[in-house]
């Protein structure tokens, strides 16, 4: 008996008339470059023409949506996989490791990213009338959904304001806000509602991780930052590390890692003065948290990344 072949998206026609649309425009975007910072706010498009080896980033609250070419990020020890058929939501400021999988100098890597603002979610949340979506404490903060043609409409009509510069400041609110919505109701939206809904677990936990980013330098106490944002420190401590992959202290030591790593790079200064300026006491213990993070010490490394 000869297998069925597997069925095909009933509107995988639409889908790729969107895709090649949009994969043509960030071509044109972004030729010559790797990253290319758009004049529509928060959109960035990428561009690869080879396989990558994994890099840390600090990931934003955002979409990511590949119209050519296959990419991976890494939260903690789970691997998310998108490409043409799905889309990467990142629901906090989080941690992780991005490679680009697919790619070549024919077929580059094309890929975009919006920020999302959960100020604008919670408001779309507000009038669309959404009932309440269940918590899932076991999630992380980085979801999968399902590339839809609706999405992609959206994100075309943003992309074509490239070529109408004038109309930006007063189309692309629009669209972003349409962006957000489509989000909200693919597969994933439930994610997505509860870290705008004030009140949520979710929502607690990314109030904590803005703490964190502008105070890393500081002494860190668990009890007073969980207190802050109405939680018990085991139930703050539980969360955190289920939607981030780490503890708040892991989180804090990466946030001070990859500033001293800025600075000693961007400002020249020594790794002692680095290690001081982003809350460390004691340079030697600096220089083992470093080696441990990036494999190499701080002067070798910052030696290496000059003679990139």
């Amino acid at each position: 008996m000869k297998p069925q072949p597997l069925a095909r998206h009933p509107q995988a026609d639409r889908i790729e008339v969107l895709r090649s649309s949009l994969a043509q425009v960030v071509a044109r975007s972004t030729k010559g470059v790797v990253r290319s910072v758009t004049p529509i706010p928060d959109l960035t498009l990428y561009r690869q023409e080879a396989a990558t080896t994994p890099t840390r980033c600090l990931v934003e609250p955002s979409v990511a949506l590949v119209v050519q070419g296959a990419k991976h990020a890494l939260l903690g020890e789970v691997v998310y996989a998108y490409d043409i058929h799905r889309f990467l939501i990142t629901s906090l400021d989080l941690p992780a490791m991005m490679q680009v999988v697919e790619a070549s100098r024919q077929r580059p890597y094309l890929g975009l990213s919006l920020r999302l603002d959960l100020r604008v979610m919670a408001e779309v949340v507000a009038q669309s009338g959404l009932p309440p979506a269940r918590e899932h404490p076991s999630e992380r903060g980085m979801v999968l959904g399902e590339t839809s043609p609706p999405l992609l409409e959206a994100f075309k009509r943003l992309l074509d304001l490239l070529e109408e510069p004038a109309a930006i400041p007063v189309l692309a609110p629009l669209i972003v806000r349409e962006i957000h919505y489509r989000l909200l109701m693919s597969n994933q939206g439930a994610r997505l509602w509860q870290i705008a809904s004030v009140g949520s677990q979710s929502h607690r936990i990314a109030r904590a991780i803005e703490w964190l980013k502008v105070n890393f330098a500081r002494p860190l106490r668990i009890n007073e930052l969980a207190a802050q944002v109405q939680m018990s420190s085991s139930n703050f401590h539980h969360h955190f590390r289920l939607l981030t992959a780490m503890t708040p202290l892991q989180y804090q030591k990466w946030l001070r890692l990859n500033e001293a790593r800025r600075l000693m790079l961007a400002e020249h200064i020594d790794a002692a003065t680095a290690a001081f300026q982003v809350g460390y006491e004691s340079p030697s213990q600096f220089s083992r948290e470093y080696s441990r993070l990036f494999g190499v010490p701080p002067r070798r490394d910052i030696a290496q990344l000059r003679r990139l």
